[in-house]
């Protein structure tokens, strides 16, 4: 019988053609019925998990072999999505919506190379869909009688679930909810679901943090057997289990551990003391819970499924329970317990290590010390506190010159070191945050980071010698693409970034990041090297860790909170106790294993890490709720096509939007990061100081909007066309704003405005400049209007300059000369001056302005307008040109079929001239009047009959 193994290989051999199951059957000679039977299991359960593909003549093959690629798809919220490959060397693939086939974001798939785009990136569509990642949703419910939709929190989904009535289970509208998929969506028909959990309505105290739970698939509570399991494990060490096990006894040792002041579970603590020999020795001892969770235990399944702890803002969900994690496992001073330590001693110049040890033991830490009280201690110099802990004074001054020569060591082989600052939201009994306060670095942490990070490189590299099954932490080199970018990015700023060929080693980034250290650029720069890297993921080859400049890293010393440090735990005390090597079915079984733990590992990781950026998120939007209309400094942080990230002191992320920058048009320069005013040159980068103002809060997406402080509005200086036409309730003129409506909703004409506020903006689904609510310009987009502009320019060579868009285009397009501006606040006039010679003024028309004039003066108005533009100082062309012509007086330009040259219907007759806006008197010269004052009424003819 082959294994699953032998069976893939010998599809993925280059002479291998797709083979009938009797044939596949044939070739590895199973004869016995029982070996069938199971043979066409393997082959079903393959083929249930896309790892093969049974084709129409019913052969099979793997899937690389017909051009297809299995992966994980990542979904956007406007519906496109990306498919991660399994196959690591393989790029990502791009899927349009169109080719999505009802898919879900993290299902895994089998899709098909179709194109590569101007860019090179490749493009393709799913072919079939392998595994369902969502079963589960967790929404806001919608009740429409009949029936009823949810829509997802997680915007990745981008369609409601529907609802039908018998399974509303009785949620009422605004309620969250957590829904079962019944039926997942095809082509154009929703997914279909039902309630089954109700959580509350979503302005109840809670609701919002356990919406965010659920959206996670985050457990709340453990199974029975599970908390059995735990309750099982004792209180206290004996004395017999210490020398049965072997272990060696650190008891006399003085051991502190280090933490912060509301930590619970306490698994690492450190020692360290001067040799003879002048050299340091640290000792790094951490909580053995290997120990007590034994492999494939009900609790090795549960931390499995789990993969970490998460820490949320009000609550913390842990891998192990409570009576293991604070307990039995927690390292509490003055108390015995089980550890795995690991000993190093350094030589106190290099901070070279020049030996090891690896072992189990029992320690009784001395003292159970905080962040804050180390750093009194060691910054500071409290007199109280050293007076408290005088005993330990002297190992923690060592303990600071230790940590600081790893420090050193690292820095010099070329670790890189990003600083940036951390928060923490701070909230009452009710769940309502009350404060935002600053993570602190100090040297307390400094101390147990480079301590971790020493046991952590030690640990790992014993073990790639070993070539024993392992799980280690990677973090791989970034793409030359991203590293490319930055580097030319950098340059920008006048620094380079030296490396040899297409590779940086990351000596280099941490030489640049010392450079620009105080400097204005520092943010910019460091936040641009951060996002060019990768994410550090969990793998069973050691691979490197490129931030650190480490060959070998793992992950030693967070077992109660990291099933990774649980693994490699396991691994240490079974080789420990089998004299330094597995047995041979030992390692064969852990060896299948670890990319499997690896993987879960990491996926649960990424989980966490979105389930906790997500509370965040949530509760400084909170936070900001009453701040609406108040003013703060902050530190653009982020710079993209639709606006730039604003931080504040306190931590706090909002956006300004680009439709919100009214006092100029912005162009993103992606290069250079900033948005550049095109016609002021204003430049907005990442690291500028602005002064903003808090101008929204949506609580159902948790973003905040920024506006800045002092912004002029973009239209101060421009003519509103609403306004010079009247606006809809003024004769011809709301004829013609109806007309020109009628063509932006057909896609006739898009960009000129028309009727107020809401108008053809909002039917054409884009955003205006003036406060995206279409009107004025017709709602179109900044892209879309710089392209008009490039395009009413393209007679110059170049764009129309800002001042002369929107206006009165007089001559310029027709090669005129340049406009002149008016002083700020002066209305501009829509009708034509009078010219020298006035003629006798006539009645006003309905438009605004004077028809009579308009017919007998053709000529001075050609000469204002020129001769390819309208009253309104716009090109005469297509469609565009019948409108304005009309709303002008009714006044055709040309003769067209079935007018005459006076622009009315017919042929040759006179139209009918527009009722008179103001009364005759006012109009009309006194000479034309009668003597009392009143106006000759025309006699009404009767028609004759025939």
């Amino acid at each position: 019988m082959c294994t699953e193994q032998e069976l893939l290989d010998f599809m993925r051999e280059t002479a291998y053609k797709p083979l009938t199951y009797k044939e596949l059957e044939k070739h590895f000679g199973i004869e016995d019925a029982e070996e069938f039977k199971e043979f066409l299991r393997l082959l079903t359960g393959l083929e249930q998990e896309g790892k093969v593909l049974l084709t129409r003549s019913n052969r099979y093959g793997v899937p690389e072999r017909m051009n297809l690629l299995r992966g994980r798809i990542q979904t956007h919220p406007k519906g496109f999505a990306f498919l991660i490959p399994e196959d690591k060397e393989h790029p990502d693939l791009y899927i349009h919506a169109n080719d999505m086939k009802g898919t879900m974001n993290g299902d895994i798939v089998l899709a098909r190379v179709s194109a590569k785009n101007e860019n090179g990136k490749l493009e393709g569509e799913i072919v079939r869909i392998v595994k369902r990642a969502v079963t589960q949703v967790v929404g806001l419910f919608h009740n429409h009688e009949s029936f009823g939709f949810v829509v997802p929190d997680d915007k990745r989904i981008t369609k409601d679930i529907f609802i039908r009535a018998e399974n509303f289970k009785g949620a009422v509208t605004g309620q969250k909810v957590v829904v079962n998929i019944v039926t997942y969506p095809e082509g154009r028909t929703a997914a279909e679901g039902e309630i089954i959990e109700i959580l509350g309505h979503k302005d109840d105290p809670g609701v919002d943090i356990l919406s965010i739970i659920r959206k996670h698939g985050l457990p709340e509570s453990f199974p029975g057997d599970v908390l059995a399991e735990a309750e099982s494990a004792p209180d206290t060490i004996t004395e017999e289990e210490i020398v049965q096990q072997g272990r060696r006894d650190l008891r006399n040792k003085v051991i502190v551990t280090i933490d912060g002041e509301d930590a619970k579970d306490l698994d690492d603590a450190v020692n360290v003391e001067r040799l003879p020999n002048g050299n340091l020795l640290l000792g790094v001892h951490i909580a053995d819970v290997s120990y007590y969770v034994r492999e494939k235990s009900k609790l090795d399944e549960e931390a499995y499924n789990r993969g970490c702890s998460v820490y949320l803002v009000d609550r913390v969900i842990p891998m192990l329970p409570h009576r293991l994690s604070n307990g039995i496992c927690s390292l509490h001073p003055q108390v015995d317990r089980l550890t795995m330590s690991c000993e190093m001693e350094f030589e106190p110049g290099t901070m070279k290590r020049v030996r090891y040890d690896l072992f189990t033991s029992v320690i009784r830490t001395t003292e159970r010390m905080t962040y804050t009280n180390v750093r009194k201690i060691l910054n500071d110099e409290d007199p109280e506190v050293a007076e408290r802990y005088s005993s330990l004074v002297d190992t923690f001054k060592l303990m600071k010159e230790m940590a600081l020569g790893l420090r050193s060591m690292r820095m010099r082989r070329g670790a890189i070191d990003f600083d940036f600052q951390e928060s923490k939201v701070i909230v009452d009994e009710q769940g309502k945050p009350v404060d935002i306060v600053k993570r602190e670095r100090s040297i307390a942490e400094q101390i147990i980071e480079e301590f971790m990070l020493a046991a952590n490189e030690t640990v790992a590299e014993h073990f790639h010698w070993l070539k024993a099954p392992f799980v280690y932490r990677i973090h791989e080199e970034p793409t030359n693409e991203k590293l490319l970018t930055f580097m030319q990015f950098a340059s920008n700023f006048g620094y380079a970034v030296r490396g040899k060929g297409n590779t940086v080693h990351p000596r280099a980034l941490q030489t640049l990041l010392e450079e620009i250290r105080g400097s204005k650029e520092e943010t910019v720069l460091s936040t641009m090297l951060l996002r060019s890297m990768k994410q550090a993921k969990y793998e069973a080859e050691s691979l490197g860790h490129f931030g650190l400049a480490a060959d070998y890293y793992t992950h030693f010393t967070s077992p109660i909170r990291r099933y990774p440090d649980l693994i490699v735990h396991r691994v240490m005390r079974e080789v420990l106790e089998n004299d330094g090597a597995l047995p041979e079915n030992r390692y064969d079984s852990l060896n299948a294993r670890m990319p499997d733990i690896a993987s879960q590992s990491s996926d649960r990781e990424r989980t966490a890490v979105d389930a906790e950026r997500d509370t965040e998120k949530l509760k400084k939007a909170e936070y900001m709720l009453d701040k609406i209309g108040e003013e703060f400094p902050g530190i653009i942080s982020g710079v993209t096509s639709f606006g730039m990230f604003i931080e504040l002191e306190n931590t706090v992320e909002g956006l300004i939007r680009l439709s919100d920058m009214t006092d100029d048009y912005y162009h993103f320069h992606e290069l250079h990061m900033a948005l550049i005013g095109e016609r002021s040159s204003k430049i907005y980068r990442i690291g500028d100081e602005v002064e903003i103002r808090v101008a929204r809060v949506n609580m159902n997406e948790h973003t905040i909007d920024f506006e800045l402080v002092n912004m002029k509005p973009r239209s101060a200086e421009r003519v509103s066309f609403v306004d010079a036409r009247g606006g809809p309730g003024a004769g011809p003129g709301r004829n013609a704003a109806r007309k020109r409506k009628k063509l932006n909703a057909a896609g006739r004409w898009v960009g000129i405005g028309g009727g107020g506020g809401s108008g053809s903006g909002e039917r054409s689904g884009r955003v205006g400049s003036d406060g995206g609510k279409g009107g004025g310009r017709g709602g179109a987009g900044r892209e879309e209007r710089n392209d008009r502009r490039k395009e009413r320019g393209a007679g110059r060579g170049e764009a129309v300059p800002v001042e002369l868009d929107g206006g009165f285009y007089n001559s310029v397009v027709s090669g005129g000369g340049k406009r002149k501006k008016k002083p700020r606040g002066e209305a501009e006039s829509v009708s034509a001056p009078l010219p020298a010679e006035a003629p006798k003024p006539v009645p006003v028309d309905a438009a605004g302005g004077s028809g009579g004039a308009r017919e007998n003066d053709k000529a001075a108005r050609g000469k204002r307008r020129g001769a390819g533009l309208d009253m309104w100082g716009l090109p005469r062309s297509g469609n565009y040109k019948t409108i304005d012509d009309e709303a002008d007086g009714g006044k055709s330009y040309g003769k067209r079929k079935g007018r005459g040259d006076s622009g009315s219907r017919g042929a040759g007759k006179p139209s009918r001239p527009s009722k008179p806006l103001v009364k005759p008197d006012a109009a009309v010269p006194q000479q034309q009047q009668q003597a009392g004052g009143g106006e000759k009424k025309p006699r009404k003819r009767k028609k004759k009959k025939e």
